[in-house]
């Protein structure tokens, strides 16, 4: 440390890598005093003008503010408040363009001056030397002072930090083309920037101050060496003119030979570094009591007339600092917030001055010429050499095209000062500083996100937790565990266990309630009497014993094999009693229905009924015997060839469809005799067995019309007068057969078309009889015929 502090003294200077040299353009602007400009017509204020959290507003419409009235204060951490840069009314809260290359809108206050430009009561601190540190961080912070260099870090919380500061380090070394702002201020209030330093000294109490200015500031150099010549730890040192020697990282190095780690910040290695602009501000604050509302900048470019730097009000619109300095714009003309390398252009001049801007540059084609289009990286390694922070920028910029972002960070992308020193460099003019800004905003919204799902999944891991708790506490209640009781109590609470078991279901309550009133008599042991209860406990010590007698009936009767279920007893019963009480209506209303339907025509139904019967009987013989003398045909017959042994399957066939046929019409009239209830029934006997007769006729026709066919293929060669005959026969019977059908359906039609009912005159009921004994006559003849025909049949075959 103490030859690293003799190397300092003796103003020995580390080199940096890489840095570029760009023509300085200073000239223009540093050879005239900081002039003040009228007051604007309106000053925009966004309520963010630094890096942190922004205020909270504690001001409305249409209020009139005082100069240096606080507008906001601060409300969460790297917050500080702005205040108002001259007294007038403010007409609107509204968002607008930002002092960003996007514009995008931001929260701001618009106040239109009413000219008078009047301080509201300013408290500076009497007696700064004596101040306490805490005094001095709330001045600080109060005054709403934040890095006005770089990127807009609120100074109180490098007043306030709490690491060990070994060297203080002022960057006066302003070493972007055409920003002439610090240099100038040093010239003019070097004595207020050493009031500055001193108070940061009191603050931080480091071993050493050091002063860095380029080697280009001779006028700056010999101003601040006059003012500091009293402090003997202020050192004025010069550095070389190079770009970017004031990089925060770089100028630690050139002064002390530190790097500041990776991902890290100059107070881990006992640095802090201020802009002289900052501690001109402090000094403001401290011994003035002023507020951050004004700020040096630098109005420069070819198309300004009088270019200079002027004392800027916060909000004033820059459309209004141009037209102060005499600006003839060109067409196309572009206007950069900030220098050359490392400014932007403004999308539009309505945008107000902010606590980081340091310089407008209003430069011609000629000056400053419009980048051409991208062309493809020939890899020259040109923007490696150029590069103070000794990243990769090629590799970078291929990483930022295709959104590898973890290669990107893996690479150091946030180590890049954004300098601009590699697309200054670069000769295929590719933009490689807006691909690195993009990126890292890109990265930062994927960190806050993953920050911002990583608190949710916490936050809902711990609502889980407690929810399951709170179902655990809830479920287990019952279970928590008695206070620890005296010796005394347990030994009453053994008794009463022993008393309880050894009880039995027939034991006496009445026992067992005066022994528990006894015991909490016993209990009480001489307070205050308590009022008889014994009544009470008697019946609800009957209602226990009830319910238990309860338990155990239910115990036994689920037990058994087969439970008593008397729900289910009483529903059957009721269902059965029901079924007896429907069947008892339907026999009378049976009843009734037969003895109404009844009629003077009930012999002759009878007869036919009857006659049908017989019918049936003499088919059902006549069928018996045709099967007899085919069985014994067949049994007569003497072996012949495989003719005959066909003709004989054939008329086995035969046999066997007429014995099924005749079985049916058996079974048939048979079940319709017995199931048919009087009168009416007999009517329906007589059609059904007039149907049958008529089947049996037709079936017995087909039958014998096949047996003769196949007889006659099957047998040997007959006489042809024979075989004629058959014919002949077989024709006939089928005529037959057909002509007792016809008469068949005639009697059906007739069954059909006789009007039924009870109220019918006599004469319509004897035409009724009539007509039932033609269709009992008619179903004879039919039976008849078809005997005949059958018998006709077999005595061919």
């Amino acid at each position: 440390m103490e030859k690293l502090l003799e190397q300092i003294k003796k103003g020995t200077v580390w080199a940096f890598p890489g840095g570029v040299h760009p023509p300085q353009q200073k000239s223009l602007s540093n050879s005239a005093p900081i002039a003040r400009l009228p007051l604007p017509e309106k000053l925009v204020l966004p309520l963010k003008q630094h890096i942190g959290a922004s205020g909270k507003l504690i001001v409305e419409k249409k209020q009139h503010v005082l100069k240096g009235q606080a507008l906001t204060k601060p409300s969460a951490n790297w917050s500080v408040p702005i205040h108002a840069p001259t007294s007038g009314t403010i007409i609107d809260i509204t968002p607008m363009p930002s002092a960003h290359p996007s514009a995008l809108p931001e929260l701001s206050i618009i106040i239109e001056p009413d000219g008078n430009d009047t301080w509201c009561e300013l408290s500076p601190l009497a007696n700064p030397a004596t101040a306490s540190h805490d005094e001095l961080v709330d001045v600080i912070h109060n005054a709403g002072i934040s890095g006005m260099g770089g990127a807009g870090f609120p100074t109180y919380v490098k007043a306030d930090i709490k690491q060990p500061i070994e060297f203080l380090i002022v960057n006066a070394v302003e070493c972007e083309p055409y920003i002439t702002a610090d240099d100038t201020l040093m010239r003019e209030h070097a004595a207020e920037i050493v009031k500055g330093i001193e108070l940061m000294q009191q603050l931080l109490n480091p071993t050493l101050c050091i002063i860095g200015i380029e080697d280009n500031k001779p006028e700056a150099i010999t101003a601040m060496t006059e003012a500091a010549k009293h402090n003997e730890h202020i050192l004025i040192q010069t550095v070389p003119t190079v770009y970017p020697s004031g990089g925060e990282k770089q100028l630690i190095k050139l002064l002390t030979n530190r790097e500041v780690p990776n991902g890290g910040i100059p107070a881990d290695i006992g640095i802090l570094v201020h802009n002289t602009g900052t501690l001109f501000a402090i000094q403001q604050a401290v011994y003035e009591g002023k507020p951050l509302i004004e700020r040096v900048v630098t109005v420069t470019g070819n198309t300004i007339h009088n270019p200079g730097n002027v004392w800027a009000l916060l909000g004033t619109e820059i459309k209004h600092l141009l037209d102060c300095q005499g600006f003839s714009p060109v067409p196309q003309q572009r206007v950069v917030m900030g220098g050359p390398m490392m400014g932007f252009t403004l999308p539009t001049v309505r945008i107000g001055v902010v606590k980081t801007t340091n310089c407008i540059l209003a430069p011609d084609h000629k000056e400053l010429a419009e980048p051409g289009p991208e062309k493809a990286c020939i890899r020259c390694s040109a923007c490696a050499d150029a590069c103070p922070a000794s990243l990769l920028p090629q590799q970078l910029q291929w990483f930022a095209k295709s959104k590898e972002y973890d290669k990107l960070q893996e690479h150091n992308l946030f180590d890049c000062i954004e300098c601009g020193a590699c697309a200054y460099v670069c000769p295929s003019e590719i933009p490689l500083v807006q691909y690195y800004r993009v990126a890292k905003v890109e990265i930062k919204e994927q960190i806050a996100e993953k920050i911002k799902s990583d608190r949710a999944k916490e936050r809902f891991d711990a609502r889980k937790a407690r929810l399951e708790q709170e179902q655990a506490e809830r479920k287990n209640r019952h279970k928590r565990k008695p206070a620890p009781k005296s010796t005394e109590e347990q030994q009453k609470v053994a008794d009463a266990l022993a008393r309880v078991k050894d009880k039995t279901s027939d034991g006496d309550n009445k026992s067992a309630v005066a022994d528990a009133i006894a015991r909490a008599k016993a209990k009480k042991q001489g307070g205050e009497l308590e009022p008889d209860n014994s009544e009470v406990a008697k019946e609800r010590a009957a209602r226990k014993e009830q319910a238990r007698l309860y338990k155990e009936q239910k115990a036994q009767n689920n037990g058994d094999d087969e439970p008593v279920d008397d729900k289910k007893s009483a529903v059957a019963a009721a269902i059965a009693r029901a079924k007896a009480k429907k069947a008892a209506q339907a026999n009378e209303q049976a009843a009734s229905d037969d003895t109404e339907s009844e009629s003077p025509v009930a012999a002759n139904d009878k007869k036919a009924a009857v006659a049908a019967a017989i019918a049936r009987a003499k088919a059902k013989k006549a069928a018996q015997a045709n099967e007899q003398a085919q069985s014994d045909d067949t049994v007569s017959e003497s072996p012949v060839a495989a003719n005959d042994k066909k003709a004989a399957v054939a008329a086995a066939i035969a046999r066997a469809k007429a014995k099924k046929a005749a079985q049916a019409n058996e079974q048939a009239p048979s079940d319709n005799t017995v199931s048919e209830s009087p009168v009416a029934a007999d009517d329906k006997k007589a059609a059904v067995a007039a149907a049958i007769a008529r089947a049996k006729a037709k079936k017995a026709a087909q039958t014998n019309e096949q047996a003769p066919s196949d007889d006659t293929e099957s047998e040997s060669p007959a006489p042809a007068a024979d075989d004629k005959k058959a014919a002949v026969a077989a024709a006939i019977a089928r005529a037959k057969a057909k002509k007792a059908a016809q008469a068949n359906a005639l009697a059906q039609q007739n069954e059909n078309a006789e009007p039924q009912g009870n109220d019918e005159s006599s004469e319509g009921s004897q035409q009724t009889a009539q007509e039932k004994k033609k269709a009992a006559v008619a179903a004879a003849i039919a039976r008849a015929k078809a005997k005949k025909q059958q018998k006709e049949g077999n005595d061919q075959s």
